[in-house]
């Protein structure tokens, strides 16, 4: 088994195809292609299911990609033990959030403390959150629900409860707080199930023997958003993430409040890494003041 040839499956799996794979290393495709199959005939063993300009990984190379996971991410992390003089001049750090609103104050300081870095953020529920981190496709995450598993560093930001919003001419747009029995009689418009946000919802109103039936399921706040402020019936959010929308107007839920955790989340085995650990240092402060 040869370094290079497991190089090729691991960027063939991560980037889902053997020409994408082939532009990340900067090789030909023919290159790629010769590597995988070296090491396909090598151990006789099918790692890829090629059907015309379809590759997915066979269950055998699924496995092999957590492995390589593991390995890559360890090379990345000696080179940055290595290399500790430029780690926080330059570099990546990776983020997916289920709410970019939290990391405002966090990244601002950050990025004026070391502007070399880049940083990236993408949206996500706190299923993919949890996904992308063991995938070792994100160094952080931001989630409303703080998990259980000694696997994580947790780093609580804020709590806030969850509230009904509507459209600014909506019929209840005016009531200040409603019962969630009155709110459900509405059209509703939920979050995609793996949405912590909408698991907390259910649970509360199977505890007060409502059902909530969506009449829209979309996926992201944005698109809940979007799709409230047309007329079309009543989202959920928490107050936190309400913000300031002339369109929209909140309205409380009456009862026990209904809190959500908002949390930076990493692996416990990458807290370590000179980025995450900047990150986490200033997320604290900001947390603490």
């Amino acid at each position: 088994m040869r370094y290079v040839q497991l190089r090729a499956f691991h960027y063939v799996a991560v980037c889902g195809g053997f020409s994408r794979a082939a532009e990340a290393l900067f090789l030909t495709q023919p290159a790629i292609s010769d590597q995988v199959r070296k090491l396909e005939e090598e151990y006789d063993v099918l790692l890829f299911n090629r059907h015309k300009k379809q590759v997915t990984l066979t269950h055998q190379g699924q496995r092999l990609l957590e492995i390589t996971h593991r390995m890559f991410d360890t090379e990345q992390q000696a080179l940055d033990l290595l290399s500790e003089s430029r780690a926080l001049r330059a570099g990546t750090l990776r983020i997916v959030a289920d709410a970019a609103h939290h990391l405002v104050q966090i990244l601002g300081q950050f990025r004026a403390r070391y502007p070399g870095i880049q940083v990236t953020v993408r949206a996500g529920n706190t299923e993919s959150v949890i996904t992308s981190l063991f995938a070792y496709e994100a160094d952080i995450g931001v989630l409303g629900e703080i998990p259980q598993g000694r696997e994580f560093d947790i780093l609580k930001l804020n709590s806030s409860p969850i509230v009904a919003f509507v459209a600014h001419n909506h019929p209840l747009a005016g009531a200040r707080k409603l019962s969630l029995a009155d709110i459900a009689k509405q059209p509703l418009v939920l979050r995609e199930r793996g949405s912590k946000t909408r698991h907390k919802l259910e649970q509360l109103a199977e505890s007060q023997g409502i059902k909530l039936a969506p009449t829209i399921e979309a996926e992201g706040r944005e698109a809940i958003r979007e799709i409230v402020a047309s007329g079309v019936g009543v989202g959920f959010v928490t107050r936190a993430e309400f913000g300031l929308d002339a369109r929209l107007k909140p309205i409380l839920i009456d009862g026990p409040e209904t809190l959500m955790d908002e949390a930076l989340i990493c692996l416990r085995e990458r807290s370590s890494g000179k980025l995450v650990k900047a990150f986490w240092d200033i997320a604290r402060q900001v947390a603490e003041d």
